[in-house]
């Protein structure tokens, strides 16, 4: 019998190390791209807010399709969605690096994103299932959260070192054999599930309408400083977008069987922490978009050393993601550890908001790397903690969809107002006699005012809507309960 158990527990965790190679390699196209974005640029032609879709086309397709993703998990399989899901993202890499043109490596992005959504959607929710003990759960979740994080900031110095040794095509290439192995270790190493049956329903059209949304949304944002863009069609394309959002609530509330059951914003940490996130990764992702712009357009730094810079992140999420903020959960509450790691971020973007035109690195970037770096490490696993805490079985694709959606939602949207407000500021300066370093940097400065605004506006969240959860023992067994305020 304890035989069994060891050979049990051991195939888990073997199974968590294979779903979080897969999910290494989505989050490091994620980034990897950020310090390749100069080089696309001049090679593709591509205008200041034009390049940002080059980032958003992915970010859309995975956020608008995470919920059907994992839903699609739930009915059919996790495992056949995953497995279709990494072949599509493999051959979207192929294509992205194969793009000649803006509009190849725009709608292979957008594939690849799609892809990504369908990989990354249920891996969440596959955890939560193969670890039901909190105890067990916080530290599978630390893992988890250790590759979404730190594979990122892995991901700018990966970029780095293949755009200034090859080219940028190759930061796409290098996907295929990662995609393909991962692929055959899903195979062989995960086990077979049936899911609940198509005749549940994945509501295709809800789908269709929170991507449709979504992509709207941006492509408004991104487009308010394009030359010829009038005040009224930026208007109106807002009020479609907010029009297709609002149908799509008004789906979900009448549907059978709609994509994302309302239920699920019942419980004030799932809908807390999912608000609380949209809010951190978009401050997160005009940190990494525009903190890499400046390094290398500002202080002139190459792709290798602006990957080099953001290593500290790396390092601090490294350090305490996966074993220490474990343990800080389960000692102190996931909300405590929360707040005190958002604290952290808000006054490491601060720190930021002072970068100079001749910046020094240890004096005005490192401390902000540190702060920040510390903490995403703390903050990631406490909010996925609390964003799963309420998941049923039944519901734990839907809820690591939801999860993913709104992480992606709030970059998307996030990095779309950062990026233009960056433009659209350093265009200012440039019409008032500013030199151009100088109008670039006043750009990004405001940016990062924006971004500490973001985190502080989840600070607030977090302190006032959600609750405190407990670790107890009852029966014998670890059990997560939410305290009393």
């Amino acid at each position: 019998m304890a035989q069994m158990l060891e050979s049990s527990t051991r195939s888990r965790w073997l199974a968590l190390y294979v779903l979080c190679s897969g999910m290494l390699m989505i989050v490091l196209d994620q980034t990897v791209v950020n310090v390749a974005l100069p080089a696309i640029q001049r090679e593709l032609h591509f205008s200041q807010s034009g390049l940002a879709w080059v980032v958003n086309a992915y970010l859309i397709a995975f956020g608008g399709l995470l919920l059907l993703a994992g839903r699609l998990g739930d009915l059919v399989g996790r495992k056949r969605v995953l497995v279709t899901g990494l072949g599509v993202f493999t051959a979207a890499s192929l294509l992205c690096g194969l793009s000649t043109s803006q509009e190849m490596l725009v709608i292979a992005r957008f594939i690849q994103g799609a892809g990504g959504a369908m990989a990354s959607g249920l891996i969440l929710g596959m955890i939560v299932t193969l670890f039901p003990n909190p105890r067990e759960q916080a530290k599978a979740i630390g893992a988890f959260s250790f590759t979404a994080a730190a594979g990122g900031s892995i991901g700018l110095l990966a970029g780095g070192i293949v755009t200034q040794a090859i080219n940028w095509h190759w930061i796409f290439f290098i996907n295929l054999p990662i995609g393909i192995a991962a692929c055959l270790l899903v195979l062989r190493l995960l086990p077979s599930e049936n899911g609940i049956g198509l005749e549940a329903g994945a509501d295709a059209p809800g789908a269709f309408l929170v991507t449709a949304a979504l992509m709207l949304g941006v492509y408004t944002i991104v487009g308010t400083t394009d030359e010829g863009r009038t005040p009224e069609l930026t208007l109106a394309l807002g009020a479609l977008s907010i029009g297709l959002l609002a149908a799509f609530i008004a789906r979900q509330a009448t549907a059978a069987r709609p994509l994302l059951p309302l239920r699920v914003f019942k419980s004030r940490n799932v809908s807390g922490a999912n608000v609380v996130q949209m809010l951190m990764v978009a401050g997160i992702f005009g940190f990494f978009f525009l903190g890499t712009l400046y390094l290398q357009r500002v202080l002139q730094y190459d792709a290798l050393q602006v990957g080099l810079a953001f290593m500290p992140v790396a390092v601090a999420i490294g350090g305490l993601s996966v074993d220490f903020a474990a343990r800080l959960t389960i000692r102190f509450g996931a909300r405590t550890v929360l707040l005190a790691a958002l604290t952290l971020m808000f006054v490491g973007l601060l720190w930021l908001v002072r970068a100079p035109v001749e910046g020094d690195y240890l004096v005005d970037l490192l401390p902000a790397m540190l702060l920040v770096g510390i903490g995403a490490g703390l903050s990631f696993p406490s909010l996925m903690t609390l964003a799963m805490s309420d998941a049923t079985p039944s519901d734990a694709g839907l809820a690591s969809g939801l999860v993913g959606t709104t992480a992606q939602a709030g970059g998307a949207l996030g990095l779309a107002v950062l990026a233009t407000l960056a433009t659209s500021r350093a265009a200012d300066l440039l019409a008032q006699g500013y030199e151009p370093v100088s109008a670039l940097t006043g750009g990004y400065q405001l940016a990062f005012i924006l971004s500490a605004g973001l985190i502080l506006a989840a600070i607030v969240l977090a302190a006032t809507v959600l609750q405190p959860r407990a670790i107890t023992q009852r029966d014998g067994m670890m059990v997560a309960e939410p305290s009393a305020w």
